[in-house]
C-alpha cells in the first residue's frame, strides 16, 4: 500500500475556548512534521493553510460562539479536502479545533466518498448549544454533524448529515458513573464506544475492536485524532488539559499503538490532528517527541 500524503493546514480555534488552537499548524510543521513523515518513508506533500481565525469573544452568541467563523472555515477545509481527494491523495490536516473535522467529512461528501468516522479523542463531543453554557463549537462537532435537537443550522449545512452507525468513539474518558450528557447518549444513538479504560486494558485489541468497526460502517474512514485524548502530565500539548483523575487519558504509547493499527488499514482515507495549543508545551522537544511519534505510527 503507498498512501501519498497532503498536509492541509487549518490554523483556527473559532471553536475554541481561548486563542492558542490557530497556532497548532506552524508549530508541527516547525516541530518537524514534514520531514520526520519522509524520513518515516512516507511520501508526503505541503499544501498549506486554509484561511484562519483567531478566537474571540462573541457575547452575541454565547452559547454557540463564532458560529459563523467556525462554518466559514469549515468550509474552506471542505474544499481544500475535496481538491486533495481529486488527485487521488491522502489529506493528512492539522488544525486548529475539533469543529474542522465538519469540513473535512464536507470535504468527502464534495467529492462524492460517504467515510465512516473514527473519534479518537477525550470525548466525543456530542454537545449542543443547549447541553453546553459556555457555548465552545469544537465539543459539538459530532452532533452537528449527526444533526442532533438543538444544533446550529449554519455549521451543520457545511456537509450533509452523518449517521450514529458510521460513528466509532474512541478512547473517551468519559466518568463511568453518574450522569452524563455524552455517556448518555453514546448509548441511546448506539453509537460503537471504546473507551480509555479499554485501551488501558490492551491497546491492541481496543485498536482492533475500532477498526473493525469503522471499516464496516463505510468504504473508508476518517481518522479524527484529538490530542486531548491523550494523559496531559506525559505528553502536556492539548488546549484543554486532562483532569488527572479517574478515567484518565491514554498514554502516548497506547495512543502511537492504536494509530499504527489504524494506519494499517487501506481503508484508512484521511487523518484529522487537532487541538494542539503550543503554548502548553514546557518546551520544544515535547511537541517535537509527539510528531516523530505521530509519524513513525503513521508509517506502520
Amino acid at each position: 500500500m503507498s498512501r501519498q500524503w497532503s498536509v492541509l493546514g487549518v490554523p483556527s480555534s473559532a471553536g475554541a475556548h481561548t486563542p492558542g488552537l490557530e497556532q497548532g499548524p506552524a508549530a508541527v510543521r516547525a516541530a518537524g512534521l514534514l520531514s520526520d513523515l519522509r524520513a518515516a518513508g512516507l511520501q508526503v506533500d505541503d499544501r498549506g493553510d486554509v484561511p484562519g481565525f483567531r478566537w474571540r469573544p462573541d457575547p452575541e452568541r454565547q452559547n454557540g460562539q463564532n458560529a459563523a467563523a467556525v462554518a466559514a472555515v469549515a468550509d474552506d477545509v471542505a474544499a481544500a479536502v475535496a481538491a486533495v481527494l481529486g488527485e487521488g491523495r491522502t489529506p493528512l490536516v492539522v488544525g486548529g479545533d475539533c469543529s474542522i473535522t465538519v469540513g473535512v467529512m464536507a470535504g468527502f461528501a464534495q467529492a462524492a466518498r460517504d467515510p465512516a468516522l473514527l473519534y479518537m479523542d477525550g470525548g466525543p463531543d456530542l454537545f449542543t448549544p443547549g447541553t453546553r453554557s459556555n457555548g465552545n463549537l469544537d465539543a459539538m462537532g459530532v452532533a452537528h454533524l449527526l444533526r442532533l435537537p438543538g444544533h446550529l443550522p449554519e455549521v451543520a449545512a457545511v456537509g450533509p448529515p452523518l449517521t450514529p452507525d458510521r460513528v466509532v468513539s474512541y478512547g473517551d474518558a468519559l466518568p463511568a458513573e453518574g450522569p452524563d450528557v455524552e455517556r448518555d447518549l453514546l448509548e441511546e444513538l448506539a453509537i460503537t464506544r471504546i473507551s480509555a479504560l479499554d485501551v488501558h486494558r490492551d491497546a491492541h485489541a481496543a485498536a482492533a475492536k475500532a477498526l473493525a468497526a469503522a471499516e464496516s460502517a463505510g468504504e473508508s474512514f476518517v481518522l479524527h485524532f484529538d490530542v486531548d485524548v491523550l494523559r496531559f502530565a506525559a505528553m502536556p500539548i492539548a488546549d484543554v488539559p486532562d483532569s488527572g483523575g479517574e478515567p484518565i487519558g491514554l498514554s502516548l504509547h497506547e495512543a502511537m499503538t492504536s494509530v499504527s493499527i489504524f494506519a494499517r488499514s487501506p481503508r484508512l482515507a484521511a487523518v484529522v490532528l487537532t487541538e494542539i495549543n503550543p503554548d502548553h508545551a514546557p518546551d520544544s522537544e515535547v511537541l517535537s517527541d509527539f510528531i516523530t511519534a505521530l509519524a513513525t505510527a503513521l508509517a506502520a
